[in-house]
């Protein structure tokens, strides 16, 4: 059975995308590897978010532990819920870009709190949160595990 040049090449890119897909973001070829012969809504596709955030983890904040079980779409935008002993929250808005999240927990009795970090060479997150309504109120985090 006769393959074309066409289908082979196909094929080979499949395979070298899965192979990269399993391997992790961290080999996976430039934005401006795609080739021009690939169709215009390929080229002009906007770059996906550089880490998956998604999944169930813990934050360990400066003043108390968070539970967060987070959505992540294909841009990078961010939902999902919040548990801290009793307390629970809602991912009302949020990101990943590059190696930044940010994202907005709006907890059930009252506060509302903005989450922004950075993934570091050690692939944990961590950064700043405070509370929109009394933005004196602030804590530093940390993620559990690496992205």
């Amino acid at each position: 059975m006769s393959i074309s040049r066409r289908m082979r090449t196909l094929l080979t890119t499949s395979a070298a995308a899965l192979i990269l897909s399993a391997a992790g973001a961290g080999l996976t070829a430039p934005a401006n590897a795609v080739p021009a012969s690939a169709p215009a809504a390929v080229r002009q596709a906007p770059a996906a978010a550089y880490f998956n955030a998604g999944g169930v983890w813990t934050i360990y904040q400066s003043n108390a532990t968070v539970h967060i079980d987070l959505r992540q779409d294909s841009d990078g935008n961010l939902t999902g819920s919040t548990s801290s002993g009793n307390t629970v929250g809602t991912v009302r808005e949020g990101s990943v870009t590059g190696n930044d999240i940010y994202f907005i927990v709006q907890w059930n009795h009252g506060p509302k709190g903005r989450y922004t970090g950075t993934r570091g060479a050690d692939r944990l997150l961590s950064g700043t949160t405070y509370d929109m309504n009394n933005p004196s109120s602030q804590a530093t985090w940390r993620s559990d595990r690496t992205f």
